[in-house]
């Protein structure tokens, strides 16, 4: 609470509080849009309303003498102006409604303590349909040249139901429900908000922090080999993988390509610190193991059963790739999709020298490690003793 005579009043189109009444009534400088007249009732504020937008916002309540009511939609310290006042060093009191978040899954009567919330923008669209694509329930705040029309055609391969809110709060406000594959057929009055679910009918197990479990995982990364169904030989060891996974540094709003992914474990590792992953890999064999990991350790990965790098044009735009097999010609065309990480393990030397040349000659910076992995064997009888593992060459571009 504070002694300056500013209010923050949200407004969700429903009657105001005693309190926020109170406070609209005694103002003398009453800031908010056209639109919020119309959740005053009649003859309750006796200053006029005054137009204002973020800009200058602050300026006008430091200059006015008296006390000043700023309305704004739902909750405004959720992504709303109080941000705004505070970095102006103004500290408000704030009498907030329901948010357009809360009144959505409220619509759909579904729990939201696992959803992540996003604010998007045409700069960053493309993190925020990847957190669509990595997540089952996100919650994302629409802007200017972002809807769910844009939302909606990141999602091809992803199966996702959208929830789109138009006019929250107004008089025409409208919560539809449709598949994002059908989201593009429909002219859009002012979205606010769209609600990506992966399936609306599914409700996640109660965990105990708001948005999903932290990142990295509880149980920890660089996984060991039981953790997954593997064919014999062919599985990177916990210690590669590590170090692939330190090099590619997934996260939330990423996109990960995993080439050659095999049994996919890099692609479930790299899932599991909550970026968004497509594998490509063209044994069906390893395809339904790959299938079974993901399902194990509860994860999403888009798995696309093709050979590289001839579906590259068909996948979106990666952020990082880690390419575990195809050759010189794989990584060539890696360098061609913008990512701004591509790791290579290698198993011998003979492609060493193309791959190094192929990151080197697109503009990447180029390290490089040899790593021999020397475990401790100890059995229920006999000595311990230490077992050495084939040495695994690992490259990685950066730019």
């Amino acid at each position: 609470m504070t002694a300056e005579p500013i209010t923050v009043v949200g407004l969700d189109g429903g009657p105001l509080s005693t309190e926020a009444a109170d406070a609209v009534r005694g103002a003398t400088l009453l800031i908010g849009a056209d639109q919020h007249v119309t959740g005053l009732p009649d003859g309750l504020a006796s200053a006029p309303l005054t137009n204002g937008g973020r800009t200058g916002l602050v300026e006008d309540l430091r200059g006015h003498d008296g006390p000043a009511v700023v309305l704004a939609a739902g909750d405004p310290g959720f992504f709303g102006v109080v941000r705004v006042l505070r970095a102006g060093g103004l500290t408000p009191m704030v009498v907030p409604a329901p948010s357009t978040v809360q009144r959505a899954f409220g619509a759909i009567g579904r729990p939201w303590d696992d959803a992540a919330v996003l604010r998007a923008d045409r700069d960053n669209l493309r993190a925020v349909v990847n957190v669509c694509r990595a997540r089952g329930a996100v919650a994302i705040l629409t802007g200017p040249g972002v809807g769910p029309r844009e939302i909606g055609a990141g999602l091809h391969g992803w199966s996702r139901s959208l929830v789109v809110v138009e006019d929250a709060g107004g008089p025409n406000e409208r919560l539809s429900t449709v598949d994002a594959s059908e989201v593009g057929w429909r002219d859009w009055r002012e979205p606010d908000l769209v609600l990506c679910l992966r399936d609306p009918d599914v409700v996640s197990p109660a965990g105990w922090f708001a948005g999903g479990e932290p990142i990295p995982p509880p149980g920890g990364w660089a996984l060991p080999d039981s953790a997954f169904h593997h064919r014999e030989g062919l599985l990177p060891s916990p210690e590669v993988r590590a170090v692939a996974l330190a090099k590619l540094a997934p996260r939330p709003g990423m996109l990960v390509w995993d080439i050659g992914a095999g049994s996919g474990s890099v692609a479930v590792e790299c899932a599991r610190m909550g970026a968004a992953v497509l594998a490509v890999e063209r044994d069906p064999g390893q395809c339904v193991r790959l299938i079974a990991n993901t399902s194990a350790h509860r994860v999403e990965v888009c798995v696309v059963e093709d050979s590289a790098p001839g579906v590259f044009g068909m996948l979106p735009e990666p952020d990082a790739i880690c390419v575990g097999g195809g050759g010189p010609h794989v990584v060539a065309a890696c360098t061609d999709t913008g990512a701004s990480r591509i790791v290579v393990a290698l198993t011998g030397l003979d492609h060493f020298t193309a791959c190094r040349d192929a990151l080197a000659g697109a503009g990447y910076a180029v390290e490089g490690c040899q790593l021999t992995v020397t475990r401790l064997v100890q059995p229920e009888r006999g000595a311990s003793r230490l077992v050495g593992s084939s040495p695994v060459l690992l490259l990685t571009g950066t730019r």
